[in-house]
């Protein structure tokens, strides 16, 4: 296990290109990942990290290999081995229904077309189901129904042991790639372009059975889902390889608002506009998005912007935050995202209110409630009044984490403890609190010093 400091790591593909990225000093006195820790195991590509509890995750990937870490020492606690190809999903449950002692559990998929529950403790296989016809692409748990799900060539219904309760037949030609959870006992399932909504119920004879139905199809989209996300009961969201952006209903599943000119330099005037030919359908696809009671955020190409979901508008966005796609972002607890990318940097930005003068225009930006930008000269002039009285925000870079040497997949935050990023070079990195680690390890050599003193005295 090795500690570095920032910048210490091997030079990210694409950094010594010229870019059009922001950039930032080697004085990031806002960025506190001053130390990482670099932990090594895995064989290939680590896809998926997932949080076990408040200071253990696992990680996972194309090796099909589970290993479970310490966040606090980088300590590897477990490997656990019973996949034979890479594995495609994973997430964490707990055991305990009120009627025994909490177990740590996580759930496992593979291409090798099984799943298995681990004991995170222990880590032996709990249970492992082998029935399946084709690869499971998503895994979620009901909280609401006390059920898992898995999302394949089917939507497959499953109790807590893993004992199958119900299935769907084939649904298209397309797999279930996203599932997430709506009220009224009810998932929305992306499959290809289609949003399917689905309704689960246990059987009225007394019996273990289930019953899924699928109640409604939404055709919205024009081309396949790539991202699906929960805002919470009332709202939901989803994402698409060609920029599109919809904002559901939960309860009646109709469209709220939607969007679909990210990379429209005339929505965005306030950014500086790229002279291209055409656009690239990875310059536009929404890879992922993340949400609070507040704001929608979208990795979108290169780039991420925040929509305001009251506002019903962008309020702040960096076309170019990255020098390629960005995979993954998250909102931090304080007004700060983090955002990695294919490029090998994981960058960190606050939100901040633009202070404007009397006369200056602010920024169009508006997503559409009802279509693609059509709009009478009455709604504009109501927009452009609401804008006036609107604040504008922008995204600003505070820190530049450089330590990966490829694509960074994804990452977990861990409040005091940090921040782990895996990535596609076949690593895993703690990044550090640097002030924090000196004082810890300050005051470890203070008691070491007074225990010696002690022993002397004596």
């Amino acid at each position: 296990m090795l500690r570095w400091l920032i910048g210490g790591g091997r030079e990210p593909q694409g950094l010594a290109e010229k870019s059009s990225v922001q950039t930032i000093g080697e004085e990031q006195i806002q960025n506190p990942y001053t130390e990482l820790l670099v932990l090594k195991g895995h064989q290939d590509i680590v896809r998926f990290l997932v949080q076990i509890d408040d200071c253990r995750f696992a990680s996972a990937g194309d090796d099909g290999i589970i290993f479970l870490w310490n966040a606090q020492t980088g300590e590897k606690l477990c490997e656990l081995h019973g996949h034979t190809h890479k594995i495609t999903a994973i997430a964490p449950f707990s055991s305990s229904d009120g009627t025994e002692e909490k177990t740590d559990l996580i759930i496992t998929a593979s291409a090798d077309r099984t799943v298995i529950v681990w004991d995170c403790t222990s880590g032996r296989q709990v249970q492992k189901v082998s029935c399946f016809h084709s690869t499971v692409k998503c895994l979620t748990f009901l909280q609401r129904l006390n059920v898992w799900l898995s999302g394949g060539s089917d939507l497959c219904v499953w109790n807590r042991k893993l004992d199958l309760l119900c299935k769907t037949s084939h649904l298209t030609d397309a797999d279930i790639s996203a599932l997430v959870e709506l009220p009224k006992n009810c998932v929305a399932a992306a499959v290809g372009k289609e949003l399917i909504i689905f309704r689960l119920s246990a059987s009225n004879n007394g019996s273990e059975g289930w019953n899924v139905l699928e109640v409604k199809r939404l055709v919205d989209h024009q081309d396949n889902i790539s991202s699906l996300v929960s805002v919470n009961d009332l709202t939901f969201v989803t994402g698409s390889h060609v920029g599109e952006l919809i904002i559901w209903d939960a309860l009646d599943w109709t469209k709220q608002a939607s969007e679909c000119n990210f990379w429209d330099s005339s929505v965005h005037p306030d950014v500086q506009p790229e002279i291209k030919l055409s656009q690239s359908p990875n310059e536009t696809s929404v890879q992922h998005l993340t949400s609070d009671e507040e704001c929608v955020f979208a990795a979108v190409g290169k780039g991420i912007y925040v929509y305001n979901l009251q506002m019903k508008r962008v309020i702040a966005c960096q076309r170019t935050a990255h020098d390629s796609s960005v995979l993954h972002i998250e909102k931090l607890p304080n007004r700060q995202l983090i955002s990695c990318s294919e490029d090998g940097s994981v960058r960190i930005w606050e939100l901040r209110e633009k202070q404007q003068l009397p006369a200056e225009p602010v920024p169009t930006g508006f997503f559409n409630m009802w279509g693609f930008g059509r709009a009478n000269k009455q709604a504009n002039q109501a927009a452009k009044k609401m804008q006036e009285n609107t604040p504008v925000y922008f995204l600003e870079l505070v820190g530049d984490l450089i330590g990966h040497s490829s694509a960074v997949q994804m990452f977990l935050y861990f409040g005091e403890l940090g921040l782990a990023t895996c990535s596609a070079d076949h690593l895993i990195i703690l990044w550090k609190d640097g002030e924090r680690e000196s004082s810890l390890r300050s005051l470890a050599l203070f008691k070491k010093l007074a225990q010696n003193g002690d022993l002397q005295l004596k």
